[in-house]
């Protein structure tokens, strides 16, 4: 299997079904190597991240984090203006812009493509949607988007950017077609397959079915898919499902990308890296004693230990 970003799917990470998937283990990684890091900020991977509202900035800080701790070398965040200076003084490793938003602070999505423009067309990888709290807004920052991104450019959809795509035009889904992750939570999931909801056994198939709907690579829980290929992620434990965790998973895949991943590879090491750091932090606190905020920290512990930095 070919592809045009990040070395080719090796032989024995293809062919998972839902009922047999492929199992997502440290010696499968280590025989998936990532894309070696450039050694300017530039080459390493420019990620850029766009959520948050007035009262969800932290969403977007903790995706960026994550990116950052995965190897991108330069990072930009979208959000909220209300809130947009706070962002760049707690991150400043980070170029911060400030979106239009409405009196409650929601990102509106209007004027949005005159603000991002600039970075669009520089970024190697797009992270949409942790935080939004506005179904139209997100939709207005899904179409300002994709009519100014590189067609060559990955996007992940995550939270609300992914569940308005099941109504956006054509126009746009087919743009974003074959360079689309989406990472949903089960509910999102069922809204993106248009179901009234999922049981755990069903989300390995959902998964398959939005795939194929949307041209996308899709991860769900412990399922990845992509290409009809079906991997089933085994670190993690309850003490992940915790605010703030998705957002850091979203953003370690988008840094990923940014060094020019495959996005099944990207998914598969992401997923799996935030799980084994989520792990790494159990042992310290307790399985659900843990913070989203002590995640990014770890990430680069658990890369160096498979090969990934």
């Amino acid at each position: 299997m070919a592809d045009a970003r990040g070395p080719r799917v090796p032989d024995e990470a293809l062919g998972g079904t839902p009922d047999d998937p492929v199992l997502v283990t440290p010696a499968l990684l280590r025989a998936w190597p990532l894309p070696q890091p450039g050694g300017s900020k530039y080459t390493r991977g420019v990620a850029l991240v766009v959520g948050g509202a007035r009262a969800t900035p932290g969403a977007v800080m903790l995706a960026g984090l994550a990116a950052l701790r995965v190897g991108a070398g330069r990072l930009t965040l979208a959000t909220a203006a209300s809130v947009a200076p706070h962002v760049a003084v707690a991150i400043p490793e980070s170029a911060v812009l400030g979106l239009p938003e409405d009196r409650l602070g929601s990102v509106t999505g209007v004027g949005a493509r005159e603000v991002l423009e600039g970075d669009l067309g520089r970024s190697g990888a797009l992270l949409l949607g942790p935080g939004l709290d506005d179904a139209e807004g997100a939709a207005r920052l899904l179409v300002a988007v994709v009519g100014a991104l590189p067609p060559d450019v990955p996007v992940l959809l995550d939270s609300y950017a992914a569940t308005v795509l099941p109504d956006a035009d054509d126009e746009v889904r087919d743009a974003l077609a074959g360079r689309l992750l989406l990472t949903p939570n089960t509910g999102e999931l069922a809204r993106l397959v248009q179901r009234d909801g999922l049981a755990d056994e069903d989300v390995a198939g959902a998964c398959l079915d939005a795939a194929e709907r949307y041209g996308a690579a899709v991860a769900c829980n412990e399922t990845v898919v992509h290409d009809g290929s079906v991997w089933r992620v085994t670190d993690g434990d309850a003490g992940l499902g915790t605010s703030g965790s998705g957002d850091v998973m979203a953003g370690a895949v988008t840094g990923l990308l940014s060094r020019e991943a495959h996005p099944a590879q990207a998914l598969v090491w992401g997923k799996h890296v935030h799980a084994a750091a989520g792990n790494s932090l159990a042992a310290l606190h307790g399985r659900i004693g843990f913070l989203a905020g002590e995640l990014p920290p770890e990430l680069p512990r658990v890369l160096r230990t498979l090969g990934g930095d």
